[in-house]
Protein backbone atom coordinates (compact mmCIF):
# COMPACT_ATOMS: atom_id res chain seq x y z
CA UNK A 1 0.00 0.00 0.00
CA UNK A 2 1.11 3.63 -1.19
CA UNK A 3 1.65 6.12 1.54
CA UNK A 4 -0.41 8.57 -0.34
CA UNK A 5 -0.32 12.38 0.60
CA UNK A 6 -2.88 14.39 2.08
CA UNK A 7 -5.47 15.12 1.11
CA UNK A 8 -5.34 11.74 0.08
CA UNK A 9 -9.60 11.39 -0.54
CA UNK A 10 -11.40 13.83 -2.52
CA UNK A 11 -13.85 14.71 0.47
CA UNK A 12 -11.37 16.51 2.51
CA UNK A 13 -9.86 17.87 -0.97
CA UNK A 14 -12.70 19.58 -1.55
CA UNK A 15 -13.60 20.57 2.26
CA UNK A 16 -9.79 22.14 2.25
CA UNK A 17 -10.63 24.16 -1.13
CA UNK A 18 -14.02 25.68 -0.30
CA UNK A 19 -12.62 26.74 3.17
CA UNK A 20 -9.80 29.07 1.52
CA UNK A 21 -11.40 30.33 -1.32
CA UNK A 22 -14.78 29.69 -0.92
CA UNK A 23 -15.90 32.82 -2.81
CA UNK A 24 -13.87 31.83 -5.84
CA UNK A 25 -15.62 31.04 -8.81
CA UNK A 26 -15.88 27.19 -9.44
CA UNK A 27 -17.93 25.78 -12.20
CA UNK A 28 -20.03 27.57 -14.82
CA UNK A 29 -22.23 27.42 -18.18
CA UNK A 30 -24.38 30.06 -20.49
CA UNK A 31 -27.21 31.24 -19.44
CA UNK A 32 -30.58 31.77 -21.42
CA UNK A 33 -28.66 35.13 -22.45
CA UNK A 34 -25.29 33.67 -23.72
CA UNK A 35 -23.06 34.92 -20.45
CA UNK A 36 -21.28 32.73 -18.55
CA UNK A 37 -22.82 32.21 -15.04
CA UNK A 38 -20.52 30.62 -12.56
CA UNK A 39 -21.62 29.06 -9.32
CA UNK A 40 -18.39 29.74 -6.11
CA UNK A 41 -16.80 27.32 -4.35
CA UNK A 42 -19.21 28.44 -1.31
CA UNK A 43 -22.22 27.96 -3.13
CA UNK A 44 -21.73 24.27 -4.39
CA UNK A 45 -20.65 23.27 -1.03
CA UNK A 46 -24.05 24.15 0.72
CA UNK A 47 -25.40 22.46 -2.03
CA UNK A 48 -23.02 19.14 -1.33
CA UNK A 49 -23.91 19.31 2.27
CA UNK A 50 -28.15 19.36 1.08
CA UNK A 51 -27.71 16.53 -1.09
CA UNK A 52 -25.35 14.95 1.28
CA UNK A 53 -28.12 14.66 3.85
CA UNK A 54 -30.75 13.53 1.19
CA UNK A 55 -28.53 10.55 0.26
CA UNK A 56 -28.68 9.69 3.67
CA UNK A 57 -32.35 9.99 4.41
CA UNK A 58 -32.32 7.70 1.42
CA UNK A 59 -30.08 5.06 3.11
CA UNK A 60 -26.93 5.56 1.43
CA UNK A 61 -24.24 4.02 3.28
CA UNK A 62 -20.54 3.07 3.10
CA UNK A 63 -20.40 0.69 -0.06
CA UNK A 64 -23.32 1.95 -1.60
CA UNK A 65 -23.29 3.03 -5.61
CA UNK A 66 -25.05 6.12 -6.90
CA UNK A 67 -24.95 6.64 -10.58
CA UNK A 68 -25.71 9.50 -12.77
CA UNK A 69 -26.64 10.03 -16.25
CA UNK A 70 -25.82 13.59 -17.38
CA UNK A 71 -23.78 15.76 -18.95
CA UNK A 72 -20.76 17.85 -17.55
CA UNK A 73 -22.62 20.26 -15.22
CA UNK A 74 -22.91 22.10 -11.85
CA UNK A 75 -25.38 18.93 -10.49
CA UNK A 76 -23.07 16.75 -11.80
CA UNK A 77 -20.30 17.96 -9.66
CA UNK A 78 -22.36 18.50 -6.56
CA UNK A 79 -24.00 14.37 -6.90
CA UNK A 80 -20.27 12.93 -7.13
CA UNK A 81 -19.39 15.09 -4.21
CA UNK A 82 -22.48 14.11 -1.85
CA UNK A 83 -21.52 10.58 -3.10
CA UNK A 84 -18.23 10.44 -2.05
CA UNK A 85 -19.46 12.16 1.76
CA UNK A 86 -21.33 9.04 2.10
CA UNK A 87 -18.01 7.20 1.26
CA UNK A 88 -20.34 5.45 -1.87
CA UNK A 89 -19.15 4.95 -4.94
CA UNK A 90 -20.00 7.24 -8.08
CA UNK A 91 -20.66 5.57 -11.35
CA UNK A 92 -21.25 8.68 -14.20
CA UNK A 93 -22.74 7.43 -17.35
CA UNK A 94 -23.13 9.46 -21.23
CA UNK A 95 -26.30 11.22 -21.97
CA UNK A 96 -25.45 10.00 -25.81
CA UNK A 97 -25.36 6.36 -24.87
CA UNK A 98 -27.39 3.43 -25.66
CA UNK A 99 -30.74 2.49 -23.37
CA UNK A 100 -29.28 -1.59 -23.04
CA UNK A 101 -25.47 0.30 -21.62
CA UNK A 102 -27.22 2.05 -19.28
CA UNK A 103 -29.21 -1.28 -17.94
CA UNK A 104 -25.71 -3.04 -17.89
CA UNK A 105 -24.06 -0.30 -16.00
CA UNK A 106 -26.60 0.32 -13.50
CA UNK A 107 -27.06 -3.17 -13.26
CA UNK A 108 -23.47 -4.26 -13.03
CA UNK A 109 -22.78 -1.79 -10.40
CA UNK A 110 -25.47 -2.58 -8.51
CA UNK A 111 -26.64 1.15 -8.65
CA UNK A 112 -29.43 2.35 -5.77
CA UNK A 113 -29.80 6.10 -6.35
CA UNK A 114 -29.83 6.92 -9.86
CA UNK A 115 -29.57 10.70 -10.94
CA UNK A 116 -30.38 11.37 -14.70
CA UNK A 117 -30.71 15.22 -16.38
CA UNK A 118 -33.75 15.00 -18.03
CA UNK A 119 -37.47 13.94 -18.25
CA UNK A 120 -37.05 11.91 -21.11
CA UNK A 121 -34.63 9.78 -19.63
CA UNK A 122 -36.21 9.19 -16.49
CA UNK A 123 -39.05 8.07 -18.48
CA UNK A 124 -36.46 5.93 -20.64
CA UNK A 125 -34.52 4.47 -17.27
CA UNK A 126 -37.88 3.95 -14.96
CA UNK A 127 -38.38 0.17 -16.20
CA UNK A 128 -34.98 -0.42 -14.37
CA UNK A 129 -36.56 0.20 -10.97
CA UNK A 130 -38.02 -3.32 -11.68
CA UNK A 131 -35.46 -5.25 -13.85
CA UNK A 132 -32.35 -4.16 -11.22
CA UNK A 133 -33.05 -5.25 -8.29
CA UNK A 134 -30.82 -3.06 -6.46
CA UNK A 135 -32.14 0.38 -7.64
CA UNK A 136 -34.34 1.82 -5.56
CA UNK A 137 -34.92 5.89 -6.84
CA UNK A 138 -34.41 8.15 -9.55
CA UNK A 139 -33.92 11.31 -9.69
CA UNK A 140 -34.43 13.96 -12.35
CA UNK A 141 -32.20 17.44 -12.54
CA UNK A 142 -34.19 19.62 -14.93
CA UNK A 143 -37.45 19.00 -13.93
CA UNK A 144 -37.33 21.01 -10.60
CA UNK A 145 -40.60 21.44 -9.43
CA UNK A 146 -41.32 17.70 -9.24
CA UNK A 147 -41.48 15.45 -6.43
CA UNK A 148 -38.75 13.24 -7.61
CA UNK A 149 -36.31 16.20 -8.58
CA UNK A 150 -32.84 16.28 -7.57
CA UNK A 151 -33.81 19.86 -5.88
CA UNK A 152 -36.72 18.28 -3.90
CA UNK A 153 -33.81 16.05 -2.71
CA UNK A 154 -31.13 18.70 -1.78
CA UNK A 155 -34.54 20.88 -0.16
CA UNK A 156 -35.67 18.01 2.10
CA UNK A 157 -31.67 17.13 2.58
CA UNK A 158 -31.15 20.80 4.09
CA UNK A 159 -33.65 20.10 6.65
CA UNK A 160 -31.37 17.24 8.49
CA UNK A 161 -28.21 18.06 8.06
CA UNK A 162 -25.14 15.12 8.35
CA UNK A 163 -21.07 15.57 8.45
CA UNK A 164 -19.49 13.98 5.55
CA UNK A 165 -17.73 11.13 6.28
CA UNK A 166 -14.28 10.84 5.22
CA UNK A 167 -13.23 8.09 3.13
CA UNK A 168 -10.00 5.78 3.52
CA UNK A 169 -7.66 6.37 0.29
CA UNK A 170 -8.18 3.05 -1.07
CA UNK A 171 -12.03 3.13 -0.81
CA UNK A 172 -13.42 3.17 -4.23
CA UNK A 173 -14.54 6.60 -5.44
CA UNK A 174 -15.81 6.34 -8.59
CA UNK A 175 -16.25 3.41 -11.03
CA UNK A 176 -15.61 4.40 -14.59
CA UNK A 177 -16.79 2.18 -17.42
CA UNK A 178 -14.31 1.77 -20.30
CA UNK A 179 -15.72 2.67 -24.03
CA UNK A 180 -16.16 -1.25 -24.94
CA UNK A 181 -13.96 -0.95 -28.14
CA UNK A 182 -14.34 -5.45 -27.64
CA UNK A 183 -17.13 -6.64 -25.53
CA UNK A 184 -18.77 -5.11 -22.98
CA UNK A 185 -17.44 -2.83 -20.63
CA UNK A 186 -15.30 -3.11 -17.65
CA UNK A 187 -16.24 -1.28 -14.84
CA UNK A 188 -12.74 0.39 -13.48
CA UNK A 189 -12.74 1.26 -9.65
CA UNK A 190 -10.76 4.25 -9.28
CA UNK A 191 -10.12 4.75 -5.31
CA UNK A 192 -9.69 8.71 -3.67
CA UNK A 193 -6.12 7.77 -3.43
CA UNK A 194 -5.89 6.83 -7.17
CA UNK A 195 -7.91 10.25 -8.38
CA UNK A 196 -6.22 12.94 -5.54
CA UNK A 197 -2.36 11.77 -6.35
CA UNK A 198 -2.85 11.95 -10.06
CA UNK A 199 -4.59 15.16 -9.94
CA UNK A 200 -1.91 16.31 -7.97
CA UNK A 201 1.09 15.07 -9.83
CA UNK A 202 -0.62 17.02 -12.97
CA UNK A 203 -0.87 20.04 -11.04
CA UNK A 204 3.00 20.27 -9.88
CA UNK A 205 4.18 19.81 -13.59
CA UNK A 206 1.97 23.07 -14.81
CA UNK A 207 2.84 25.31 -11.45
CA UNK A 208 1.16 28.27 -12.92
CA UNK A 209 -2.11 26.92 -12.58
CA UNK A 210 -3.47 28.73 -9.34
CA UNK A 211 -6.59 30.30 -7.89
CA UNK A 212 -7.09 32.68 -10.92
CA UNK A 213 -6.48 29.67 -13.89
CA UNK A 214 -9.60 29.29 -15.66
CA UNK A 215 -10.16 26.09 -18.06
CA UNK A 216 -12.71 25.69 -20.93
CA UNK A 217 -14.74 22.16 -19.94
CA UNK A 218 -14.72 20.36 -23.62
CA UNK A 219 -13.76 16.86 -21.72
CA UNK A 220 -16.79 14.35 -20.11
CA UNK A 221 -16.06 13.90 -16.68
CA UNK A 222 -17.61 10.68 -17.18
CA UNK A 223 -14.38 9.80 -18.51
CA UNK A 224 -11.16 9.25 -16.29
CA UNK A 225 -9.35 12.46 -18.24
CA UNK A 226 -11.82 14.62 -17.66
CA UNK A 227 -12.62 13.94 -14.14
CA UNK A 228 -8.96 13.68 -12.76
CA UNK A 229 -7.25 16.32 -15.35
CA UNK A 230 -9.56 19.22 -15.32
CA UNK A 231 -12.20 18.73 -12.61
CA UNK A 232 -10.50 17.47 -9.31
CA UNK A 233 -7.15 18.77 -10.80
CA UNK A 234 -8.37 22.38 -10.76
CA UNK A 235 -10.52 21.68 -7.12
CA UNK A 236 -7.17 21.50 -5.78
CA UNK A 237 -6.42 25.00 -6.08
CA UNK A 238 -9.87 26.91 -6.35
CA UNK A 239 -9.56 27.33 -10.22
CA UNK A 240 -12.49 27.90 -12.39
CA UNK A 241 -14.05 25.79 -15.47
CA UNK A 242 -16.46 27.33 -17.85
CA UNK A 243 -18.55 24.19 -19.72
CA UNK A 244 -18.52 25.05 -23.40
CA UNK A 245 -21.94 24.70 -24.53
CA UNK A 246 -20.97 21.94 -28.01
CA UNK A 247 -18.36 21.63 -30.20
CA UNK A 248 -19.85 24.48 -32.74
CA UNK A 249 -19.97 26.86 -30.32
CA UNK A 250 -16.49 26.34 -28.67
CA UNK A 251 -14.48 29.03 -30.86
CA UNK A 252 -16.76 31.65 -28.94
CA UNK A 253 -16.79 29.59 -25.38
CA UNK A 254 -13.03 29.93 -25.68
CA UNK A 255 -13.65 33.67 -26.46
CA UNK A 256 -16.03 34.13 -23.18
CA UNK A 257 -14.15 32.06 -20.69
CA UNK A 258 -10.98 32.75 -21.18
CA UNK A 259 -8.65 30.00 -19.93
CA UNK A 260 -5.43 29.32 -18.80
CA UNK A 261 -5.18 26.21 -19.94
CA UNK A 262 -7.51 23.84 -22.83
CA UNK A 263 -7.16 20.41 -22.13
CA UNK A 264 -8.85 18.54 -25.14
CA UNK A 265 -7.84 15.54 -27.57
CA UNK A 266 -5.89 15.41 -30.67
CA UNK A 267 -9.12 16.35 -32.91
CA UNK A 268 -9.55 19.83 -30.90
CA UNK A 269 -6.24 20.65 -32.03
CA UNK A 270 -6.41 19.64 -35.16
CA UNK A 271 -9.42 21.23 -36.21
CA UNK A 272 -8.47 24.42 -34.83
CA UNK A 273 -4.83 24.20 -36.88
CA UNK A 274 -6.40 23.18 -39.74
CA UNK A 275 -8.90 26.11 -39.53
CA UNK A 276 -5.99 28.43 -38.91
CA UNK A 277 -4.46 27.18 -41.87
CA UNK A 278 -7.40 27.28 -43.74
CA UNK A 279 -8.29 31.48 -42.16
CA UNK A 280 -4.77 32.20 -43.88
CA UNK A 281 -4.93 30.96 -47.06
CA UNK A 282 -8.04 32.31 -47.61
CA UNK A 283 -7.16 35.86 -46.37
CA UNK A 284 -3.34 35.41 -48.28
CA UNK A 285 -1.60 38.74 -49.08
CA UNK A 286 1.06 40.44 -45.93
CA UNK A 287 -1.09 38.89 -43.55
CA UNK A 288 -0.49 35.37 -45.07
CA UNK A 289 3.01 35.94 -45.64
CA UNK A 290 3.80 37.15 -41.98
CA UNK A 291 1.81 34.11 -41.02
CA UNK A 292 3.78 31.60 -42.52
CA UNK A 293 7.11 33.19 -42.19
CA UNK A 294 6.57 33.34 -38.47
CA UNK A 295 5.96 30.09 -38.21
CA UNK A 296 8.80 28.89 -40.00
CA UNK A 297 10.91 31.50 -37.38
CA UNK A 298 9.42 30.12 -34.50
CA UNK A 299 10.18 26.58 -34.85
CA UNK A 300 13.40 27.17 -36.40
CA UNK A 301 13.99 29.32 -32.92
CA UNK A 302 13.05 26.28 -30.92
CA UNK A 303 15.16 24.17 -32.75
CA UNK A 304 18.45 26.41 -32.57
CA UNK A 305 17.35 26.72 -28.66
CA UNK A 306 16.99 23.07 -27.76
CA UNK A 307 20.48 22.65 -29.35
CA UNK A 308 22.20 25.25 -27.26
CA UNK A 309 22.13 27.67 -29.50
CA UNK A 310 21.74 31.54 -29.50
CA UNK A 311 18.68 32.50 -32.32
CA UNK A 312 19.19 35.65 -32.35
CA UNK A 313 17.70 36.53 -36.34
CA UNK A 314 15.01 34.19 -36.34
CA UNK A 315 14.05 35.44 -33.04
CA UNK A 316 13.81 38.88 -34.24
CA UNK A 317 11.90 37.87 -36.91
CA UNK A 318 9.70 35.49 -35.02
CA UNK A 319 8.77 38.48 -32.28
CA UNK A 320 7.90 40.94 -35.08
CA UNK A 321 5.31 38.24 -36.73
CA UNK A 322 4.08 37.74 -33.04
CA UNK A 323 2.85 41.32 -32.40
CA UNK A 324 1.65 41.54 -35.85
CA UNK A 325 0.08 37.93 -36.41
CA UNK A 326 0.37 35.74 -33.48
CA UNK A 327 -0.57 37.92 -30.63
CA UNK A 328 -4.30 38.87 -32.76
CA UNK A 329 -4.55 34.74 -33.00
CA UNK A 330 -4.25 34.47 -29.16
CA UNK A 331 -6.27 37.25 -28.25
CA UNK A 332 -9.16 35.25 -29.88
CA UNK A 333 -8.60 32.52 -27.52
CA UNK A 334 -8.86 34.70 -24.88
CA UNK A 335 -5.38 36.01 -24.43
CA UNK A 336 -4.65 34.34 -20.91
CA UNK A 337 -3.43 30.35 -22.37
CA UNK A 338 -0.39 29.58 -20.60
CA UNK A 339 -0.41 25.55 -22.14
CA UNK A 340 -2.55 23.24 -23.53
CA UNK A 341 -2.72 19.72 -22.69
CA UNK A 342 -3.52 16.66 -25.35
CA UNK A 343 -3.62 12.97 -24.69
CA UNK A 344 -6.19 10.32 -25.47
CA UNK A 345 -4.70 9.52 -29.43
CA UNK A 346 -1.68 10.21 -31.34
CA UNK A 347 -1.13 14.10 -32.49
CA UNK A 348 1.87 14.90 -35.38
CA UNK A 349 4.56 16.83 -34.23
CA UNK A 350 3.97 19.07 -36.44
CA UNK A 351 0.70 20.37 -34.77
CA UNK A 352 2.74 21.11 -31.71
CA UNK A 353 5.52 22.32 -33.74
CA UNK A 354 3.07 24.93 -35.45
CA UNK A 355 0.98 26.10 -31.73
CA UNK A 356 4.41 26.20 -29.88
CA UNK A 357 5.25 29.03 -32.79
CA UNK A 358 2.31 30.81 -31.88
CA UNK A 359 3.22 31.13 -28.42
CA UNK A 360 0.30 28.35 -27.26
CA UNK A 361 2.32 25.58 -25.90
CA UNK A 362 0.67 21.96 -26.93
CA UNK A 363 1.91 19.51 -24.66
CA UNK A 364 1.37 15.45 -25.16
CA UNK A 365 0.30 13.40 -22.19
CA UNK A 366 -0.16 9.67 -22.18
CA UNK A 367 -2.65 7.47 -19.44
CA UNK A 368 -5.23 4.82 -19.53
CA UNK A 369 -8.67 4.82 -17.44
CA UNK A 370 -7.35 2.03 -15.05
CA UNK A 371 -4.31 4.72 -14.36
CA UNK A 372 -6.87 7.59 -13.21
CA UNK A 373 -5.27 8.55 -16.08
CA UNK A 374 -1.77 10.06 -16.13
CA UNK A 375 1.32 7.82 -16.42
CA UNK A 376 3.49 10.34 -19.08
CA UNK A 377 3.26 14.24 -19.35
CA UNK A 378 5.08 16.94 -21.08
CA UNK A 379 5.19 20.42 -19.66
CA UNK A 380 6.60 23.13 -19.65
CA UNK A 381 10.26 23.33 -19.10
CA UNK A 382 10.32 19.44 -19.16
CA UNK A 383 9.22 18.09 -23.02
CA UNK A 384 10.33 16.30 -25.78
CA UNK A 385 8.20 16.47 -29.61
CA UNK A 386 7.27 13.03 -30.36
CA UNK A 387 7.22 11.26 -27.10
CA UNK A 388 3.91 11.38 -24.62
CA UNK A 389 6.85 13.07 -21.95
CA UNK A 390 8.16 11.36 -18.94
CA UNK A 391 6.55 9.53 -15.98
CA UNK A 392 4.66 11.74 -13.43
CA UNK A 393 5.74 12.10 -9.54
CA UNK A 394 5.66 8.33 -8.04
CA UNK A 395 4.90 6.47 -11.20
CA UNK A 396 7.64 4.15 -12.32
CA UNK A 397 7.62 2.64 -16.08
CA UNK A 398 9.37 -0.39 -17.70
CA UNK A 399 8.91 -2.38 -20.92
CA UNK A 400 8.25 -5.62 -21.83
CA UNK A 401 10.11 -6.63 -24.85
CA UNK A 402 8.80 -10.65 -24.18
CA UNK A 403 5.69 -10.19 -25.85
CA UNK A 404 6.96 -8.61 -28.78
CA UNK A 405 7.70 -11.06 -32.30
CA UNK A 406 9.30 -8.98 -34.55
CA UNK A 407 13.05 -7.17 -33.96
CA UNK A 408 12.52 -3.72 -32.73
CA UNK A 409 13.49 -2.01 -29.71
CA UNK A 410 10.15 -1.53 -28.23
CA UNK A 411 7.59 -3.55 -26.26
CA UNK A 412 5.01 -3.56 -24.07
CA UNK A 413 4.83 -0.77 -21.38
CA UNK A 414 4.26 -1.54 -17.94
CA UNK A 415 3.50 1.15 -15.25
CA UNK A 416 3.44 1.55 -11.43
CA UNK A 417 2.57 3.59 -9.06
CA UNK A 418 -0.17 5.25 -6.67
CA UNK A 419 -2.87 5.51 -9.29
CA UNK A 420 -3.46 2.05 -10.76
CA UNK A 421 -6.87 0.97 -9.96
CA UNK A 422 -8.56 -1.33 -7.86
CA UNK A 423 -9.33 -3.43 -10.49
CA UNK A 424 -12.22 -4.31 -13.00
CA UNK A 425 -15.72 -4.66 -10.83
CA UNK A 426 -16.51 -8.08 -10.28
CA UNK A 427 -13.82 -8.80 -12.89
CA UNK A 428 -11.19 -10.74 -11.34
CA UNK A 429 -10.37 -12.85 -13.95
CA UNK A 430 -9.94 -9.87 -16.25
CA UNK A 431 -8.74 -7.62 -13.51
CA UNK A 432 -5.65 -11.01 -13.34
CA UNK A 433 -4.85 -10.22 -17.29
CA UNK A 434 -4.15 -6.69 -16.59
CA UNK A 435 -2.56 -5.95 -13.05
CA UNK A 436 0.42 -8.31 -12.28
CA UNK A 437 0.46 -9.99 -8.70
CA UNK A 438 3.11 -7.22 -7.36
CA UNK A 439 0.84 -4.45 -8.83
CA UNK A 440 2.21 -3.60 -12.55
CA UNK A 441 -0.27 -2.54 -15.39
CA UNK A 442 0.21 -4.18 -18.49
CA UNK A 443 -1.27 -1.41 -20.57
CA UNK A 444 -1.39 -2.57 -23.83
CA UNK A 445 0.50 -0.26 -25.91
CA UNK A 446 4.12 -0.67 -27.16
CA UNK A 447 6.32 1.71 -26.82
CA UNK A 448 10.06 2.61 -25.89
CA UNK A 449 12.21 4.83 -23.09
CA UNK A 450 14.70 6.70 -24.38
CA UNK A 451 17.96 7.58 -22.35
CA UNK A 452 16.22 10.60 -20.73
CA UNK A 453 12.84 8.65 -20.14
CA UNK A 454 11.01 10.14 -22.28
CA UNK A 455 8.24 7.26 -23.61
CA UNK A 456 7.35 7.03 -27.07
CA UNK A 457 4.24 5.14 -27.94
CA UNK A 458 4.49 3.03 -31.25
CA UNK A 459 0.91 1.65 -31.70
CA UNK A 460 -1.15 -0.79 -29.45
CA UNK A 461 -0.69 -4.64 -29.27
CA UNK A 462 -4.00 -5.72 -29.87
CA UNK A 463 -4.35 -3.78 -33.12
CA UNK A 464 -1.44 -4.86 -34.43
CA UNK A 465 -1.52 -6.99 -37.46
CA UNK A 466 0.94 -8.89 -40.18
CA UNK A 467 0.83 -8.48 -43.98
CA UNK A 468 1.48 -11.41 -46.20
CA UNK A 469 5.21 -10.25 -46.09
CA UNK A 470 5.39 -11.07 -42.47
CA UNK A 471 5.27 -7.01 -41.81
CA UNK A 472 3.61 -5.72 -38.66
CA UNK A 473 1.46 -2.54 -39.30
CA UNK A 474 -0.34 -0.04 -36.63
CA UNK A 475 -3.31 1.06 -37.90
CA UNK A 476 -3.79 3.87 -35.86
CA UNK A 477 -0.63 5.61 -36.39
CA UNK A 478 -1.80 5.25 -40.16
CA UNK A 479 -5.10 6.83 -39.70
CA UNK A 480 -4.23 9.85 -36.82
CA UNK A 481 -1.61 10.43 -40.34
CA UNK A 482 -4.44 10.22 -43.33
CA UNK A 483 -7.22 12.27 -41.57
CA UNK A 484 -4.69 15.47 -40.76
CA UNK A 485 -5.24 16.10 -44.34
CA UNK A 486 -7.45 18.39 -44.98
CA UNK A 487 -10.25 16.20 -47.43
CA UNK A 488 -10.37 12.96 -45.22
CA UNK A 489 -12.47 13.10 -42.26
CA UNK A 490 -12.29 9.41 -40.93
CA UNK A 491 -10.15 6.60 -42.02
CA UNK A 492 -9.92 2.98 -41.02
CA UNK A 493 -7.03 1.06 -42.67
CA UNK A 494 -7.79 -3.04 -42.64
CA UNK A 495 -4.89 -5.44 -44.06
CA UNK A 496 -5.10 -8.30 -41.70
CA UNK A 497 -2.87 -11.68 -42.91
CA UNK A 498 -3.13 -9.75 -46.58
CA UNK A 499 -0.76 -8.62 -49.21
CA UNK A 500 -1.63 -4.66 -48.71
CA UNK A 501 -3.59 -2.34 -46.79
CA UNK A 502 -6.80 -0.75 -48.10
CA UNK A 503 -8.83 1.84 -46.09
CA UNK A 504 -12.37 3.15 -45.72
CA UNK A 505 -12.36 6.89 -45.79
CA UNK A 506 -14.80 9.26 -44.98
CA UNK A 507 -14.28 12.20 -46.88
CA UNK A 508 -14.25 15.91 -45.99
CA UNK A 509 -17.12 16.77 -48.52
CA UNK A 510 -16.70 20.62 -47.68
CA UNK A 511 -13.36 20.75 -48.47
CA UNK A 512 -13.89 18.74 -51.68
CA UNK A 513 -17.03 20.68 -52.79
CA UNK A 514 -15.06 23.04 -54.81
CA UNK A 515 -12.98 20.09 -56.81
CA UNK A 516 -16.73 18.42 -57.17
CA UNK A 517 -18.01 21.96 -59.05
CA UNK A 518 -14.99 22.01 -61.41
CA UNK A 519 -15.47 18.34 -62.61
CA UNK A 520 -19.25 18.60 -62.69
CA UNK A 521 -20.00 16.35 -60.34
CA UNK A 522 -22.83 16.95 -57.76
CA UNK A 523 -21.68 17.83 -54.05
CA UNK A 524 -24.15 15.72 -52.35
CA UNK A 525 -21.96 13.28 -50.47
CA UNK A 526 -23.81 10.43 -51.40
CA UNK A 527 -23.25 11.19 -55.04
CA UNK A 528 -19.70 12.25 -54.90
CA UNK A 529 -18.25 8.91 -53.33
CA UNK A 530 -19.57 7.02 -56.44
CA UNK A 531 -17.07 9.17 -58.74
CA UNK A 532 -13.59 7.81 -59.47
CA UNK A 533 -12.25 11.35 -60.06
CA UNK A 534 -12.79 11.48 -56.29
CA UNK A 535 -11.66 8.66 -55.14
CA UNK A 536 -8.66 8.70 -57.16
CA UNK A 537 -7.78 12.27 -55.67
CA UNK A 538 -8.33 11.21 -52.19
CA UNK A 539 -6.09 7.98 -52.96
CA UNK A 540 -3.27 10.40 -54.09
CA UNK A 541 -3.65 12.79 -51.19
CA UNK A 542 -3.30 9.71 -48.70
CA UNK A 543 0.03 8.69 -50.59
CA UNK A 544 1.19 12.39 -50.11
CA UNK A 545 0.25 12.28 -46.58
CA UNK A 546 2.50 9.18 -46.01
CA UNK A 547 5.03 9.10 -47.67
CA UNK A 548 8.15 9.60 -46.32
CA UNK A 549 6.99 8.81 -42.38
CA UNK A 550 5.99 5.18 -42.88
CA UNK A 551 6.85 2.14 -45.21
CA UNK A 552 5.81 1.54 -49.08
CA UNK A 553 4.33 -1.62 -47.46
CA UNK A 554 2.13 0.42 -45.43
CA UNK A 555 0.23 3.00 -47.64
CA UNK A 556 -3.49 1.82 -48.63
CA UNK A 557 -3.31 1.21 -52.10
CA UNK A 558 -7.04 1.09 -52.59
CA UNK A 559 -10.16 2.93 -50.67
CA UNK A 560 -13.23 2.61 -50.22
CA UNK A 561 -15.97 5.73 -49.46
CA UNK A 562 -18.41 6.60 -46.80
CA UNK A 563 -20.64 9.56 -46.95
CA UNK A 564 -21.15 8.40 -43.16
CA UNK A 565 -18.84 10.32 -40.38
CA UNK A 566 -17.60 8.38 -37.43
CA UNK A 567 -19.43 9.34 -34.55
CA UNK A 568 -20.48 8.47 -31.05
CA UNK A 569 -24.22 8.64 -32.52
CA UNK A 570 -23.86 5.83 -35.00
CA UNK A 571 -21.63 3.84 -32.79
CA UNK A 572 -18.53 3.77 -34.35
CA UNK A 573 -16.66 5.96 -32.44
CA UNK A 574 -16.29 5.70 -27.96
CA UNK A 575 -17.12 8.44 -26.36
CA UNK A 576 -13.65 9.67 -25.83
CA UNK A 577 -13.46 9.05 -29.87
CA UNK A 578 -11.70 6.79 -30.47
CA UNK A 579 -12.36 4.17 -33.03
CA UNK A 580 -14.30 1.06 -32.75
CA UNK A 581 -12.81 -1.27 -35.19
CA UNK A 582 -15.06 -4.24 -34.48
CA UNK A 583 -18.00 -2.05 -35.28
CA UNK A 584 -16.85 -0.82 -38.86
CA UNK A 585 -15.47 -4.65 -39.46
CA UNK A 586 -18.90 -5.86 -38.81
CA UNK A 587 -20.48 -2.78 -40.82
CA UNK A 588 -18.21 -2.56 -43.66
CA UNK A 589 -15.68 -5.70 -43.68
CA UNK A 590 -17.64 -7.34 -46.73
CA UNK A 591 -16.76 -3.89 -48.91
CA UNK A 592 -13.23 -4.01 -48.14
CA UNK A 593 -12.65 -7.41 -48.55
CA UNK A 594 -14.36 -6.76 -51.77
CA UNK A 595 -11.24 -4.27 -52.41
CA UNK A 596 -8.72 -7.07 -52.95
CA UNK A 597 -10.71 -9.10 -55.28
CA UNK A 598 -11.17 -6.26 -57.62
Amino acid sequence: MFAYEKPDNLVSSFEATRRIHPDNDFIGAKDASGTYRYKTYRELGERVDSLRAGLAGLGVVPGDTVGIIANNRTDWFVAAMATYGRRAAFVPMYESELEKLWHYIIKDSKVKVLIVSTRAIQEIVSPFLITVETLERVFVIDDVDSPDSLAELEKQGALTPVEPLTPDPVEVASIVYTSGTTGDPKGVMLTHGNITSNARAGWRLYPFLGPDSASISILPWAHSYGLTAELFCFMQFGGRIGIMQSVNTLAADIGAVRPTIIIGVPRVFNKIYEGLIRAMDEKGGLAKKLFYWGIENGIKCRTLKDAGKSPLLCAANHKLADAIVFSKIRKKFGGNIQACLTASAAIKPEVIEFFLALGIPLYEAYGLTETSPALTMNAPGAYRIGTVGRAIEFVELAIDRSVIEDETEDGEILAFGPNVMKGYLGKPTDTAKVVTPDGWVRTGDRGYLDKDGYLTITGRIKEQYKLVNGKYVFPASLEEAITHNPYIANAFVYGTGQNYNVALIVPDFEALAPLAIKKNISTEPAEMIKHEAITAFLLRQIKKSLEGEFGHYEIPRKILLSPEPFTVENGVLTQTLKTKRRIILERYGDALMSLYGE
